[in-house]
């Protein structure tokens, strides 16, 4: 897999989790706990492809 498709796939899952977030802070069944997990894998995708850019 190419540079670019792999950073391609990164933004998509990134986009897709920000997605995700914004819908669970709306849904009152979803806990804090969910909410910051999610967070937490936005977070390692934008560090991921931050550091495949830098190469």
């Amino acid at each position: 897999m190419s540079l670019d498709v792999h950073l391609a796939t990164l933004e998509q899952r990134h986009s897709a989790l920000e997605t995700e977030i914004e819908s669970a802070r709306a849904k009152p069944a979803m806990s804090d706990a969910e909410i910051r997990e999610l967070k937490r894998r936005k977070l390692q995708l934008k560090d991921e492809m931050e550091r495949l850019r830098k190469h």
